[in-house]
């Protein structure tokens, strides 16, 4: 589930992620462009018992292959139900996200974990999964139930696949130069400015798609100030004119220097393509990064958790965001979606998954890993071992503030490091109007 977008694909310069968002923000009624069809989904009569319909968001080739193939598995495993799959663009599926849950959704349909399935259970707009939890709770961390879990206190979300965030990095190149991983901020600094004087880029850095740098100020916020300050600035609980976050942009522009330049103009594949070219020394995204390596190369990504700015947090926190599958509020096919949902719970159709994406890991904690690389068992590790798990600035907040806020916000500062007064009295103004 971690496919981001193909390049190119984002239509506008700096909102590709975000304009899905505003959609989540439109009211019933407003119509999203080309329309997000279902196949068969919804709470029609006549429905055929035997058919249950997917909404797929998968769209890039490979990964659409390995959920089919988890699907045909289904099939051939399930007494006779037959799936039907519904595959949207990527992009297009998140913008047209409101409208295709307020009208005849397919049964069974892929989302995110956290504020943005809470965002439309709260709305009614999604079946109810506690029964289901019932019998497959024990596949799944308290963690990964606390982020499937509405504000009513009921499952609405069976997680499928995860990845974390941190720092990637070639070994080669690192051990080629003699790099040792960077414990505290003052030894990332110190360890940026040795390739700097090397001849590398140090931070490989893009943000055309609006997003990336979003990760950036999750890692800052909660390395400096921990991870409640950083859910409560989210929620809108905190003030972002707060000293505790211009601490945050001050210290990103103490970063800023050792970030690739030019980043409005790059999307995040271009950046990551100087990683795996040896032009880039470090990475700070998600495990995602490494679909952009060949082959060849896979075995040479490595990566270490954003260093310790606070002792009293260390790194306690990772960003690690959750992949799954939501129901339709009334599915044309009940018994059968549940069915599909149980069997997606399973390791066995995520491991199948994760031999089209080994840069993910899968949710269910069961799972055998003997088939993870280096890699994957790290990020698994590294999930297992944090303390709090955050799922990404834009899943965990208001999408409203995310798409406009958040996201225009960033650009500024990015624009004009000097601007970080009058960028977090506009994002605060526009809290105060979301978060009332």
């Amino acid at each position: 589930m971690m496919v981001r977008y193909a390049s190119g694909s984002t239509p506008l310069p700096h909102f590709g992620r975000r304009t899905m968002l505003r959609v989540m923000l439109a009211g019933a009624g407003v119509a999203a462009t080309g329309g997000l069809a279902a196949c068969g989904g919804g709470s029609g009569s006549g429905a055929d018992s035997k058919v249950v319909t997917f909404g797929n968001n998968l769209s890039d080739q490979v990964p659409k292959d390995a959920i089919t193939a988890a699907l045909k598995a289904f099939e051939a495993s399930s007494g006779g139900l037959s799936v039907t799959i519904n595959t949207k663009q990527h992009e297009q599926y998140q913008e047209q996200i409101n409208n295709y849950l307020q009208g005849k959704p397919d049964d069974v349909l892929a989302w995110f974990a956290g504020y943005r399935m809470r965002f439309f259970a709260d709305q009614g707009l999604t079946g109810d999964l506690s029964d289901l939890w019932g019998k497959v709770g024990g596949n799944y961390s308290d963690a990964l139930k606390q982020a499937s879990t509405g504000t009513d206190g009921k499952q609405y979300f069976v997680p499928f696949t995860q990845y974390a965030w941190g720092m990637f990095y070639r070994k080669s190149l690192w051990q080629e130069r003699g790099y040792e991983v960077p414990k505290t901020l003052d030894e990332l600094v110190a360890l940026s400015t040795r390739m700097k004087a090397d001849g590398l880029i140090p931070i490989a850095f893009a943000q055309k798609q609006g997003w990336p740098g979003m990760g950036t100020f999750d890692q800052l916020n909660f390395r400096i100030n921990g991870y409640q300050f950083h859910v409560d600035l989210l929620a809108g609980k905190e003030d972002w004119q707060d000293k505790r976050v211009k601490d945050v942009f001050d210290t990103w522009k103490r970063l800023l220097p050792f970030h690739q330049e030019n980043a409005l103009g790059r999307e995040w594949q271009e950046a990551a393509q100087t990683l795996q070219q040896k032009k880039s020394g470090m990475y700070l995204l998600g495990a995602f990064v490494g679909q952009q390596f060949p082959d060849a190369d896979k075995a040479d990504l490595d990566f270490f958790p954003f260093p310790e700015i606070n002792p009293a947090h260390g790194t306690d926190t990772v960003e690690a965001p959750i992949d799954g599958y939501l129901m339709a509020k009334k599915p044309a096919n009940s018994e059968g979606a549940l069915k599909l949902l149980e069997y997606l719970s399973s390791a066995e159709p995520q491991l199948a998954y994760l031999k089209a994406d080994p840069t993910a890991v899968a949710t269910n904690q069961k799972a055998d890993q003997a088939s993870y690389s280096p890699l994957q068992k790290k990020v698994a590790d590294t999930i297992k071992n944090a303390k709090h798990i955050t799922q990404f600035l834009d899943r965990d907040t208001d999408p409203g503030f995310a798409s406009e806020a958040a996201t225009n916000g960033l650009i500024a500062f990015i624009k004009d490091p000097n601007s970080v007064d009058s960028v977090l009295k506009g994002m605060a103004d526009q809290a105060k109007n979301i978060f009332k």
